[in-house]
């Protein structure tokens, strides 16, 4: 199930990607969630992001298998 995250001053998409998924790579899982705010390079306060649950991260194919858990 997604979560709900309510924006710091100064988040970004690549920082709660590596806060979520460990991973600030996967910051585009984070915008194709929220693609109203795709523009949006840094957050101010009280913004609503969907944070997609990480067992459903599709992970690119490049990826070494390491790489692709969550």
């Amino acid at each position: 199930m997604p979560k709900t995250h309510i924006t710091a001053e100064g988040d970004t998409f690549d920082a709660l990607a590596l806060e979520y998924y460990n991973d600030e790579r996967l910051a585009s899982t984070i915008i194709q969630a929220n693609l109203d705010h795709c523009a949006t390079l840094i957050f101010e306060a009280g913004v609503s992001l969907i944070i997609p649950d990480a067992s459903t991260v599709n992970f690119p194919e490049t990826l070494p298998p390491w790489r692709r858990e969550v």
